[in-house]
């Protein structure tokens, strides 16, 4: 959760949370180093947002493509929400984000369904919504 617009560093990366749980906290606070450490070196990462396909096969270029999905000049200022569930053996996590860019206050949505091999997400499909005016 945020805490006075930062995410405590307990709340990332804790053994009790999903791996799910643990990336949308991770892309909350925006720790790119956090996230690579949540992939497996071979993920395969595919996301759909409202413009482009967006394809990646390590955590570097998965990185990459999360930093240009969320800009610096984008401030994720609320992990509004979290959602965990699954089917059969894949994990699924939908989050919600509040924030504020250069186009005024946003909200945005992803929602991603992963696989895990040795504790890492190996294989992850992200949807997105898009900024979404408030």
């Amino acid at each position: 959760m945020l805490r006075g617009g930062k995410l405590r560093s307990m709340d990332i990366g804790t053994t009790e949370a999903s791996a799910g749980r643990r990336f949308a906290e991770a892309l909350g606070a925006k720790d790119f180093e956090v996230i690579a450490g949540l992939l497996d070196p071979a993920i395969d990462f595919r996301g759909l947002t409202p413009r482009r396909n967006w394809e990646a096969g390590d955590p570097a270029e998965v990185g990459a493509i999360l930093r240009q999905w969320f800009e610096p000049s984008d401030r994720i200022d609320e992990i509004v929400e979290i959602e965990e569930g699954g089917i059969s053996d894949r994990g699924r996590v939908a989050y919600r984000f509040r924030g504020e860019n250069e186009d005024g206050p946003f909200v945005v949505e992803q929602q991603a369904y992963f696989t895990e091999r040795d504790g890492r997400i190996d294989w992850m499909r992200v949807l997105c919504s898009g900024f979404r005016p408030v």
